[in-house]
């Protein structure tokens, strides 16, 4: 007989499917995404984080500006620019405590640059160097890396892990609208809300994935609304208000630090740019929709609050332009100098001990290597 078998054993009774486990009501995001710059809302935001998100917002533009410009001068291999995004990705960088863990997508080296990582660092991946231009465990910042959504389920196994050991920490996961399409997105924000893990997904919601639109992709009213079949809150946010995402990633972040467990947070904004600079953006959507978008960029919204509030004076400006100048004056100098590669280096970051495989390619790369090395010698000569 087995225990379950026993007189009075306890055997769980689920309750009936057709029975909520989870009120969703607290769970769904608002009809419309939330915004602070141009309303009330405003008034109660510290004026210095303003100014703050201002100058970054700035920094972010020139940076992807500049990062452009290196790939058509052949310094970059591809640069997936986020240019009309920079609000999502400055806003993530600045509500996390330095603790906390940031997940990146491929497209958010802005992200991880007002998370405090090197200009130049950011693009090492992007100019073929290396796989990772940084150390992640320094940083507190996974890789960059162009694997659609497979840093979330990441994001949730460190989230956890820092559940179970009370250590306080929260890790903030970004994705794209492509990449809520993936079984990733579907594992990790499971996993999440089972374990209740200090996690926060932003999704960036700019329009495509690539050449696809939205409305090919999902039947859901946003994106928000999928948090509530995972059973966390969705948040659905207006993704140029950089005030606005400041506050509901700030508030996610607490939450999930405090054992709330994980949120999902909509950005609802706009790719202004192609996909990457190797993308025709012109053969999927119009140049008049993005028009539309540029009374909406995030920086020309700031601008607006902060003048009207009597924050922002033509020196401030000059001071940010002068600031996101200095810093793209120091990129061009890091990328225009040629990298110093070692083959070898393949290697080296694989496994912490090299597999006997390993050894046997290493070898050989290493025998090429000198034979290549003693035919220059002898051309040389």
């Amino acid at each position: 007989m087995t225990v379950m078998e026993q007189r009075g054993a306890y055997r769980p009774t689920p309750p009936p499917a057709w029975q909520p486990r989870t009120d969703p009501a607290p769970l769904l995001p608002d009809a419309e995404p939330y915004r602070v710059l141009g309303t009330g809302a405003a008034d109660k935001v510290d004026p210095e984080l303003l100014r703050r998100l201002y100058a970054e917002l700035v920094r972010g533009r020139r940076y992807n500006t500049q990062a452009t410009a290196l790939t058509k001068q052949g310094r970059l291999a591809v640069y997936p620019s986020s240019t009309g995004q920079e609000a999502c990705e400055i806003a993530a960088a600045l509500a996390l405590e330095e603790r906390d863990w940031l997940f990146p997508s491929y497209r958010d080296t802005l992200a991880v640059v007002a998370r405090g990582l090197a200009p130049a660092s950011a693009l090492t991946l992007l100019r073929g160097d290396w796989h990772t231009g940084y150390d992640p465990r320094e940083h507190r910042i996974a890789p960059l890396s162009t694997p659609l959504a497979t840093q979330l389920p990441h994001a949730v196994g460190l989230a956890h892990a820092a559940r179970l050991k009370g250590d306080g920490v929260v890790a903030l996961a970004m994705v794209g609208d492509g990449g809520t399409s993936e079984g990733d997105f579907h594992e990790a924000l499971n996993f999440a809300a089972v374990w209740q893990a200090p996690v926060v997904f932003l999704v960036q919601n700019n329009g495509f994935a690539i050449s696809v639109p939205l409305a090919k992709q999902t039947a859901a009213p946003s994106l928000a609304h999928k948090a509530v079949g995972y059973g966390m809150p969705g948040r659905l946010v207006d993704g140029n208000d950089a005030a606005a995402m400041h506050e509901v990633l700030s508030e996610a972040v607490a939450r999930a630090r405090e054992g709330g467990g994980p949120t999902l947070v909509e950005a609802v904004t706009y790719r202004m740019e192609a996909h990457t600079n190797a993308d025709d953006a012109t053969r999927y959507r119009q140049d008049t929709d993005v028009e539309a978008w540029r009374d909406h960029d995030p920086i020309l919204l700031m601008e607006r609050e902060l003048t009207e509030r009597g924050l922002l004076d033509d020196d401030m400006k000059r001071q940010a332009s002068d600031d996101a100048e200095a810093m793209a004056a120091d990129l061009r100098e890091h990328m225009n100098q040629e990298p110093v590669l070692d083959p070898m280096d393949l290697f080296t970051h694989v496994y912490a001990e090299q597999t006997s495989q390993l050894r046997e390619q290493a070898a050989q790369l290493r025998a090429e290597l000198e034979v290549a090395s003693e035919e220059a010698e002898e051309e040389a000569r």
